[in-house]
């Protein structure tokens, strides 16, 4: 090295010996220092002093090999720097990125090194031009593999990841290799063309490695000129252009980012029509692709883009002639709006005379057994006209709208008997066998009206006998599998419990989690294996922590979940130390890093702090608390077992493990033998479960009910009304630890939602109290109500296991499941609609109870009656009309009386005389009869009269 050069080294290794490096960087330093040769040691120099510029003069004087010694030192740095966030370590970390593109000679492991998230901080164009200008000087065929990969690992979910597009984008320019097509790379480019400036800060490649080959030459990063401007002369438009229409997600961004505001800019809708009038993108393809995108489906705002183009290039009528068969298969599933779309089509063509009768009936087919009730409408209004229009076309008319007599809803029912009553006449004798045959579909309210219309007996096909529900079998409990046997097995599954919560870190909703009965069988594997080699465990586990670093520095910000295991092995490997228990025996909780914990989270913080300590100082044989089937609960002669095991080995019980045991304990599962087996058990650990297990358990109190305005989550945005329950605090036989205490505790409802949608730790709330659902239930009830009216998504996905749990299912369950049957999204009413079969299916369930609380929940707005409908459709559908109907003879009442008139209560009405007649349920509804007594000839009195008519009750004088 120079005297210049080697001078400006020392220079910066007396930076890099400051304190600003952390203690991990330092050693991976020195550990570089001692390793590499002076030339490839300036390279981690530089990074230490957060020197990017130097970077690309330094590595262009390496050889591959000495480029290859520093990968290892790189690789460490960033696994340092992996979960710090301090402002102080980005320039290092940006500094990283560009020695590791330089440093990595081969393309697949360059191009997974810049895949990192880090590569989002070369946001300074200096950094991007020293990265690129590191790259440049490589073979034209090794930048192409490196744009190609790059380029695939750009995911859709991350289009706006501006700098990995920019990347891969001038290395195909460098390259002038193939267009990459993945689907994330498509996004980056519309959205890349759409507002040019987001990577504008990125340097173009005219001046790198001497520029571009032709065609690519002509990308402009500057962003000059409209869109279609920018479009004509694109090099990418026509090979990408056609995987616009294949690749999710790129509907959003046609729709979602049109016209910049302020602007007279083109949306891409706009754009494309106008590249199609002048002839350069094809209008038929453009065409073909939309209405392909839109019979794929999807979200309605990905659909909305497809629309506008559709839209924008507003096809004639012979091109919708052309494409008639498309819009046919669009009708049966296509999302409404566009349905709707097609349907409006094909009765334009119909008017026309561009439809045979086949293709009528094969719209009406599709569309009469959709649930929306404005398609069906306007399939009967086309029907109708069309038969107007031409009365040689009555008869297959009449045949189509008979399709819609077995549609679930009532009122459409009589709309299409009304139309085939009115064209009747014109039809012929030859359709009233099919007729007849379709009209056995219809309500029981219709069916003597469509008899007498069509001159024959319509069967009638309510039960003959006593009706019984078809309900799902009664879930049995599953045993949890055998202990892990080896040291290794435990490091496995600590190491899978870690990466699946890690997995679902940022998106809880779409990752599986780690279930209760994983984080158990870690948890004892970790205590067991410590008490019989805990250095062989300590040699099995040190490859789990080197892969995930442990940081006891970071706090537990909300509640520890199944994550947090993460801590005791890290105290096993010696990376944390242990905090001692305190004077009671027990841990202190909160923990002292812990912030806002509910009082689940304290109960697994004492038991995970408890692990902690004992693991190191007093490792027992095996942890008393592991459950015997994977729902939570431990069986009593198995617990009595234990304890006899640990008096054999002179083991002492956890206080926490001990409470935790007890709260699980199936007391019901308790004979004579079993209590007689705990008596001759000695120590207070064996008095106590015996009390327990004669007590049955802690005694619950009747919770209390009040209905107020509430305030959200966080307090923000405008109060809502909820109904809701508080209770005090529960006595338990024998008196348990500070954390357990609390969890049995007063529980004051404030209305506002626990944050359980980040929060991976619920998913071992049942577990933690399996016998003893309704307190569970009742620390859960804001956040489903919260699936509601605030529209919380995947607040009910603990219903079904409460459903499975033990114990009474009492108020708590029940207004949790009438909140969760309203939610606003699909996956919360099905989980809602889960957990009340199974709730009928073991006899558990109070349909009175859940009535009314339905009543009540919809007076207060929490509950919108459509979402219930569909909720106690799909529990009908399911086999289970006779509890959907004792269900709504409960709600009916309340809902009928209100003050206010609820929304979509006649279909509630028309869902309850369905099940009536299925069932064959009769007696009077409360209200019914008084609302059917009412003058007028609105929805809500029909079905009023057609639910009394069916159940027999008597007519109100």
């Amino acid at each position: 090295m120079s005297g210049a050069g080697g001078a400006l080294a020392r220079l910066v290794r007396g930076r890099a010996r400051t304190n600003h490096l952390s203690d991990g960087e330092r050693e991976v330093l020195a550990a570089a220092e001692r390793e590499l040769d002076q030339d490839a040691y300036a390279v981690l120099l530089a990074v230490a002093g957060g020197e990017p510029k130097r970077l690309p003069e330094l590595i262009a004087a390496l050889s591959d090999g000495q480029r290859r010694s520093c990968v290892p030192h790189l690789k460490a740095w960033r696994a340092r720097l992996r979960n710090e966030w301090n402002p102080d370590f980005r320039p290092r970390r940006r500094a990283l990125v560009i020695a590791g593109a330089g440093c990595h000679t081969g393309a697949a492991a360059a191009a997974q090194w810049l895949a990192h998230d880090d590569l989002g901080l070369v946001a300074e164009p200096s950094d991007a031009a020293c990265l690129l200008t590191v790259l440049a000087g490589r073979p034209a065929q090794w930048l192409g593999d490196v744009a190609r990969r790059v380029a695939d690992r750009i995911r859709t979910e991350d289009a706006w990841d501006w700098p990995r597009y920019a990347l891969a984008e001038r290395l195909v320019a460098l390259s002038g290799c193939p267009v990459p097509t993945g689907d994330g790379f498509v996004l980056g480019w519309a959205l890349e063309r759409m507002w040019p400036q987001r990577s504008a800060r990125w340097p173009g490649v005219a001046g790198v490695a001497g520029g571009a080959p032709e065609p690519y030459g002509r990308l402009s990063p500057s962003g000059s000129g409209t869109l279609p401007e920018r479009l004509r002369d694109d090099p990418f438009l026509d090979t990408l252009i056609p995987r616009l229409f294949e690749v999710e997600g790129a509907g959003a961004v046609l729709e979602g980012w049109g016209a910049a505001r302020g602007t007279e800019e083109p949306s891409w809708p706009k754009a494309l029509a106008a590249l199609a009038a002048e002839g350069r993108l094809e209008r038929s393809a453009l065409l073909d692709g939309c209405l392909s995108r839109l019979l794929r489906g999807g979200r309605p705002a990905e659909l909305r883009g497809f629309l506008s183009v559709l839209g924008g290039l507003a096809p004639t009528g012979d091109e919708y002639a052309a494409r008639a068969t498309t819009l046919l298969r669009l009708l049966p599933d296509a999302h409404s709006t566009v349905a709707a779309l097609a349907q409006e089509r094909l009765a334009a063509l119909d008017a026309d005379g561009r439809l045979d009768d086949e293709q009528l009936a094969q719209a009406s087919r599709a569309v009469l057994f959709r649930t929306e009730k404005k398609l069906v409408r306007a399939q009967l209004s086309w029907l109708d006209a069309a038969a107007r229009r031409d009365r040689g076309r009555v008869g297959a008319v009449v045949l189509a709208a008979a399709d819609a007599l077995g549609h679930e809803d009532t009122a459409l029912q009589e709309r299409a008997l009304n139309l085939i009553a009115r064209h009747l006449k014109h039809a012929g004798d030859a359709v009233r066998p099919e007729l007849a045959s379709a009209a056995q579909a219809l309500s029981p309210a219709l069916r003597s009206r469509a008899a007498g219309l069509l001159g024959v007996e319509l069967p009638d096909d309510g039960a003959a006998g006593p009706w019984e529900d078809v309900l799902p079998p009664v879930p049995e409990p599953v045993p949890m599998a055998p202990p892990l046997a080896t040291a290794a097995e435990v490091a496995e599954e600590v190491g899978a419990v870690m990466a699946a919560v890690r997995a679902a870190q940022f998106r809880p909703s779409a990752a599986p989690g780690v279930d209760a009965a994983a984080f158990e069988r870690a948890l004892d594997g970790l205590v067991r294996h410590a008490h019989r080699d805990r250095d062989g465990l300590v040699r099995a586990l040190e490859p789990v922590i080197r892969g995930h670093p442990w940081n006891g520095r970071h706090g537990w910000w909300g509640d520890p979940g199944p994550g947090h295991i993460h801590y005791v092995a890290a105290v096993l490997c010696g990376e944390d130390s242990p905090l001692p228990p305190s004077a009671s025996g027990a841990h202190a909780v909160p923990h002292p890093r812990g912030r806002d914990f509910t009082p689940f989270g304290e109960v697994l913080a004492a038991r995970l702090l408890e692990a902690a300590w004992r693991v190191l100082n007093d490792p027992p044989p095996f942890l008393l608390a592991t459950p015997t089937t994977t729902d939570g609960r431990i069986d009593p002669a198995e617990l009595v077992a234990r304890l006899a095991e640990y008096e054999r080995a002179g083991a002492v019980p956890g206080p926490c493990d001990l409470d935790q045991a007890l709260l699980r304990l199936d007391v019901f599962a308790a004979g004579p033998e079993v209590l007689a087996a705990a008596g001759r058990l000695g120590g207070e650990a064996g008095r106590r479960v015996r009390t327990w297990l004669e007590a049955g358990g802690p005694s619950l109190p009747e919770p209390v009910r009040d209905a107020r305005p509430t305030h959200r989550v966080h307090g923000y945005g405008s109060p809502v009304i909820r109904v809701r329950l508080s209770s005090e605090a529960a006595t338990p036989p024998c008196p348990l630890g500070a954390a357990f205490q609390r969890l049995l505790g007063v529980y004051i409802a404030d209305g506002k939602r626990d944050k359980t949608s980040w929060n991976q730790g619920v998913r071992l709330w049942p577990s933690v109290l399996p016998v003893h659902r309704e307190l569970v239930a009742l620390r859960l009830q804001p956040t489903f109500a919260a699936t509601g009216d605030e529209e919380l998504r995947g607040g009910a996905a603990l219903l079904p296991a409460l459903a499975e749990a033990g114990g009474a299912a009492g108020p708590a369950v029940h207004l949790g499941l009438a909140h969760a049957l309203g939610a606003r999204h699909p996956e919360d009413r099905t989980a809602a609609v889960d957990a009340l079969l199974v709730l009928a299916a073991r006899g558990d369930l109070d349909a009175v109870r859940l009535g009314r609380d339905v009543a009540e929940t919809a007076a207060a707005g929490t509950v919108k009656p459509n979402r219930l409908l569909e909720s106690l459709r799909e529990t009908a559908r399911a086999g289970a009309p006779a509890t959907v109907f004792a269900v709504l003879a409960a709600a009916l009442p309340g809902m009928l009386t209100m003050r206010e008139p609820v929304r979509g209560l006649p279909d509630l009405l028309a869902l309850a005389t369905e099940c009536a007649g299925t069932c064959g349920a009769r007696g009077p509804v409360g209200g019914v009869a008084e609302t059917a007594a009412r003058g007028g000839s609105g929805r809500l009195v029909k079905e009023a009269r057609r639910l009394r008519d069916v159940v027999g009750a008597p007519v109100a004088a």
